[in-house]
């Protein structure tokens, strides 16, 4: 199949792109090591250098790779406490909110969920101080912002993750 017959998303969400086996092999060994070279990569997924370039061109331009990065210990580059924070937010402010969230340093994810709260937000700080500033005289001076909750993490673990291959 051509990448002209390929279905496209029509709206995001709602219809997944088309992905061969190829395409998840290579998405499972980038997951592995965003580093790999193509080399290897080609060799590990069976395809030539040429194809894998190729196919790395269109999973990036169709958005379905949507940055290479490296994923750090907090503990050893000084990020020693790690928390969940929830905000109740009021009605439309979400955008305003976002923007705002963005700016602060240490919030390393957020996300408008469903349920109790509004949004959730990952920080992660050099020590409780650090985590206390960016909760109460950051994220709580954010217009629209009108409550927040905090959680630590004492541990943390990753998972499996989806299953490509």
């Amino acid at each position: 199949m051509s990448s002209d017959e390929r279905p496209k998303c029509e709206a995001p969400g709602r219809l997944a792109a088309h992905l061969d086996a190829i395409d998840r092999a290579i998405i499972a060994e980038l997951q592995r090591d965003a580093r790999i070279s193509v080399r290897a990569l080609a060799e590990r997924t069976h395809i030539s250098r040429a194809s894998a370039y190729t196919r790395i061109g269109r999973l990036v331009d169709e958005g379905m790779l949507a940055a290479f990065t490296v994923r750090l210990n907090p503990q050893k580059v000084g990020l020693g406490t790690t928390a969940y924070v929830s905000a109740t937010i009021e009605q439309n402010a979400w955008r305003a909110v976002s923007e705002k969230l963005r700016e602060i340093p240490y919030i390393e994810h957020f996300a408008l969920v469903g349920g109790d709260y509004d949004v959730l937000v990952l920080v992660r700080a050099p020590d409780n101080s650090a985590l206390r500033h960016v909760v109460l005289e950051q994220v709580q001076d954010i217009p629209g912002v009108r409550a927040t909750r905090t959680w630590l993490v004492f541990e943390e673990a990753q998972g499996r993750g989806v299953p490509w291959k």
